[in-house]
This record gives structure tokens, sequence and C-alpha cells, in this order.
């Protein structure tokens, strides 16, 4: 088919051009890999195959956009718009809640708030950020277990019941998540005392 011949560059340049068939060369080129990626993550076909469809709705508007600049690295581009995706799923939904909403329980309770003076606050404040980004480069379970138990408060027998993994699993997930995460701060050269 003389399509393989034509580069991804120059099918996205051909459908910015005006080529809407181009991008139906570019999804069949690259469905399996993209879609397959997508359900490693969710394990479940309807989901994924939503988020497949988010993922080529958010590449048509930024092609359409003329806000692409990803020269020659189409796959690699749609794979991180896909890989971002399911992360908002996972905030969305009960597995992994959002930060902002598990006010109930904070990894800092510890320190008593009503203690803190403005400086200290601040200093709380920027820590805490900085540990909610470090999370966010967790493998998914992993941080899913250390997100359930930290700003949840759930016993790992409530994790293992809602994950679906046993206790030892659990246990082990966040083991992991404590030992990457040190590593993670260690790279970063991040100070978290206060």
């Amino acid at each position: 088919m003389q399509n393989e011949l034509i580069s991804d560059a120059n099918l996205v340049s051909n459908y910015i051009k005006g080529d809407e068939c181009a991008l139906e060369v570019l999804i069949y080129r690259h469905k399996q890999k993209i879609y397959s990626f997508i359900y490693s993550k969710v394990f479940d076909k309807d989901l994924a195959e939503d988020i497949f469809q988010d993922t080529f709705i958010k590449v048509i508007r930024t092609l359409k956009q003329g806000s692409y600049n990803e020269e020659g690295k189409f796959l690699p581009w749609v794979m991180r718009i896909a890989h971002n995706l399911v992360i908002d799923f996972f905030r969305k939904s009960n597995r992994m809640p959002k930060f902002d909403n598990a006010g109930e329980f904070s990894i800092f309770s510890v320190l008593s708030d009503s203690s803190l003076n403005a400086e200290k606050a601040i200093i709380k404040e920027q820590v805490e950020s900085d540990v909610r980004r470090l999370v966010e480069e967790l493998p998914n379970d992993q941080k899913e277990v250390l997100l359930m138990r930290m700003y949840n408060d759930m016993s790992f027998k409530e994790i293992s019941e809602r994950t679906g993994v046993s206790i030892n699993t659990a246990l082990g997930r966040m083991r992991y998540a404590l030992i990457n995460l040190r590593k993670i701060i260690e790279k970063h050269n991040i100070v978290l005392t206060n």
C-alpha cells in the first residue's frame, strides 16, 4: 500500500493542509500500539476505547489549531496525550482520588496546624506541593496504594478489597512506592524538611 511509504511527519503536514484521509492513515498505522498502551493501564476494553477516542479528539484539536510542533515525533506525542488522559481518568475515578479532595487526612496532619506561623505555613504548603509532584512520578499501581493509605487513611485490608489484589501485594506496592519516592527525592535533590 502506497500510504506505508509516507512518513508520519508528511501525513501530519498533509492533514493540516486539509487532507482528511491523512489522519485516517495515521490512526490506522498507530491504533494497535496506542490502544494496547491505554488498555495496559486501565484493563477495560470500553474504557480503553473511550480514552483512545479522546486521545484522537485532542490530537485533531491540536492539529487544527496549528499548535503541533513535535516534528517527526508524532507517535511519542500521541502516547504522551494518551498517558495524560489515563492519569486524568484515575484522578477523577475513585481508584485514585484527587489530592485536593482528600482534605480530611493529610500526610502533614501530624504537624499541629494551629502552631504554624505564616512562614511555616508557606513552607508546609511548598513541601506538600513538592510531595504531590513526586507522587505523580510513581507507577500507577504504587501511587494508587500510597494515595489510599496516606490520603484516605484506608487499611491494607480495605485497599486489598478495593484494588482486587492480595494484602501482601498491597503492602509490597506501598513499600516500593516509599522506596521509589526516596529515589525520586534524591534524584531531584529535594529537601523535604521544615
